[in-house]
This record gives C-alpha cells, sequence and structure tokens, in this order.
C-alpha cells in the first residue's frame, strides 16, 4: 500500500491549462474517485501520476518519495486504461505476464503469479483464449489481472468500465470494489460518470476546467457541495438552485415535497410551485415546473410514487424545503455561503 500526495500539480498545452494547481493527499489503501466532465483535465492528471505527461510544475509524491521526473516503471505504479490495451495476437496468460516478462523474470515464479492473478479475478479457465474470444467485463479482468501481477503499489484506473453495458458495469462495479478491499490497495479511479463516483470512492475529487473543486465523501459532496458546479453536476435529477435576492438558493429534488405531505420537522420554506410536466417512472415522479411562474427558476421535484397526491400539470401549488436541507450559494461567483444574509 502507498499514499500519494500531488502538490501544486499544473499542466500546459500551449495556452490551454489542462489542470491548474491541483493539490491532493490520498491515504494508503484508499480508493480515490476523480469525477469530472470531458475535457476537466482528469485523464491529464492521472497520466502525470503514471509519468506519461511530464507537469509543467508541481510535485508527485509516492509513500514520501517525489517521483515526478521518474519514468512509469520507477514510480511502483500500475494503470489499467478505457480500451484495456490487451494484445491480440496473445493469449491471456501471455497477456497477463507481459510485464514480468519485460523485467525478465523467472519463467516459474511467473508462471506462479498469473495463476494467482488470475485466480484472485475469477479468470483461471481464460488463460489458454485470445481477448477477442472474451466478453467486455473478461477484458476488463484481464486487464486488472496484468495490472495486479506487477504488485503496484498505487492502482490507476482511467475509465476502465466505460465500454461495459449498463447491467454489466453494475457487477463489474460490486467485482471491482471487493477486489481493491480485499488487497488494499491505493486506487486512484477516473470517470465522468457520477454514479460509478458514487458508488466506488471512499471519497470523490470533483474537477472542472483543471481545478480540483471539492474532494470528500460521496455524501459529504452530495449533501454539502462547495460551490453550484458541484451541486449541479452530482445528482440525477441535478440539485435545484432557485435565486433569491441575489443568492441561489439549492435544495436537492427529493427534498422538494407537497406541503400536504409534510409533518411537523421543524421551519420549512414554502414554495409556489406551478407544474408543468409530470414523469412517472414507477418508483418515482418526476415533476417538472417553475416556482413563482418564473422561467429562470424551473425546478424538478422528485416524489416517491407512494406519495397519495395527484399532481396535474398546469396547476399550482404549495411545496415546500425544511430549512436543515437548504443551501445557499453566491450568485457571483458560485461559491457555497454558510446562510443566507439578512
Amino acid at each position: 500500500m502507498a499514499f500519494v500526495e500531488i502538490k501544486g500539480l499544473r499542466k500546459e498545452f500551449g495556452d490551454v491549462k489542462a489542470v491548474n494547481g491541483v493539490d491532493m493527499g490520498i491515504e494508503e489503501g484508499e480508493f480515490v474517485v476523480i469525477l469530472g466532465p470531458s475535457g476537466c483535465g482528469k485523464t491529464t492528471l492521472m497520466r502525470m501520476i503514471a509519468g506519461l505527461e511530464k507537469p509543467t510544475e508541481g510535485e508527485i509524491i509516492i509513500n514520501g518519495r517525489t517521483v515526478t521526473e521518474l519514468p512509469p516503471r520507477a514510480r511502483e505504479i500500475a494503470m489499467v486504461f478505457q480500451s484495456y490495451a490487451l494484445y491480440p495476437h496473445m493469449s491471456i496468460f501471455d497477456n497477463i505476464s507481459f510485464p514480468l516478462r519485460a523485467r525478465k523474470q523467472p519463467k516459474g515464479e511467473i508462471k506462479e503469479k498469473v495463476e494467482w492473478a488470475a485466480g484472485i479475478l475469477g479468470i483461471e479457465r481464460l488463460l489458454e483464449r485470445r481477448p477477442r474470444q472474451l466478453s467486455g467485463g473478461e477484458r476488463q479482468r484481464v486487464a486488472l489481472a496484468r495490472a495486479l501481477v506487477k504488485e503496484p503499489a498505487v492502482m490507476l484506473l482511467d475509465e476502465p468500465l466505460s465500454n461495459l453495458d449498463a447491467k454489466l458495469r453494475a457487477s463489474a462495479r460490486d467485482e471491482l470494489q471487493r477486489f481493491q478491499r480485499d488487497l488494499g490497495i491505493t486506487t486512484i479511479f477516473v470517470t465522468h460518470d457520477q454514479i460509478e463516483a458514487m458508488g466506488l470512492g471512499d471519497r470523490i475529487a470533483v474537477m472542472n476546467a483543471g481545478r480540483v473543486r471539492q474532494m470528500g465523501t460521496p455524501q459529504e459532496i452530495y449533501d454539502d457541495p462547495a460551490d453550484t458546479f458541484v451541486a449541479t453536476f452530482l445528482g440525477s435529477p441535478p440539485m435545484n438552485l432557485v435565486e433569491q435576492n441575489g443568492i441561489f438558493v439549492g435544495f436537492r429534488p427529493e427534498s422538494f415535497l407537497p406541503a400536504q405531505v409534510v409533518g411537523n420537522g421543524g421551519p420549512v420554506q414554502v414554495f409556489p410551485y406551478e407544474v408543468g410536466r409530470v414523469e412517472n417512472l414507477g418508483s418515482d415522479r418526476l415533476l417538472y415546473g417553475t416556482i413563482g411562474g418564473g422561467e429562470q427558476n424551473r425546478t424538478i421535484a422528485k416524489l416517491p410514487s407512494t406519495v397519495p397526491l395527484a399532481i396535474e400539470p398546469g396547476e399550482r401549488y404549495d411545496f415546500v424545503v425544511h430549512a436543515d436541507n437548504l443551501r445557499y450559494f453566491d450568485k457571483g461567483t458560485g461559491q457555497r455561503i454558510e446562510r443566507q444574509p439578512a
């Protein structure tokens, strides 16, 4: 296991600041997810940690040793790419053993390590096959096994689930998390998929425009976003932002409820809500509408289907949010403020 420190890391491509001053600490055995939209700098950050890109400025430290100028092979890291990068003409055994053969390790040791890694990932029966004969999930496990035989201190995973279908991604997330927990390898996982991030990460670093906007546990980031970008990037549907007196008032769709069904649970804020459309999803209903009739305050409510209340499009209702579920943001900067100004 290893701890990783990133200090003032920057990467510029001409006038483009792909990574613009990132500081981050990752604990031993931690599973950290770097989450953000396309072009936010997350893959460039990962490639600098791996040694595949040279930083313009800053330091990368693994287990107390500065590795910023070291080549990838000297960093005690292993990386699994989005494409898995398997050699199509090689058997699965040869694909997994490739990094060991490149180090000229003894054949007996190579066989032992390949069988160990294949056993952990449940692919022993596939060792004589070729990559084209495997499913997407099996190829992913082969790529993980090839990384694992290097016995890395840090595992880097660059969107390794993105090529799988939705059903397979769910099972692959479970397998990946179990695998990481069992081995305790410090893991950095890059994705644009918030479900992956929320389901896998001990902590999430949300990136945008080359910067880390917020880092914390999935629940911390969901409940207490640091700014309007994080608030609206994380969550499906995202957090509602309503303009009031020069600030944005934020609240999650599941906290936005009809006044008739809310009990006595403390102070609430009341919003006049005009419903435009109702979407029935089976377990939930999504209501799309506006607060106070203002188009700039378009808002979504998420109601459990068990709520015994008829909601009709075109009608206006009083909806409420408990005060504990309200978040406030500066309209100019987008930054979170702790309480509504008087």
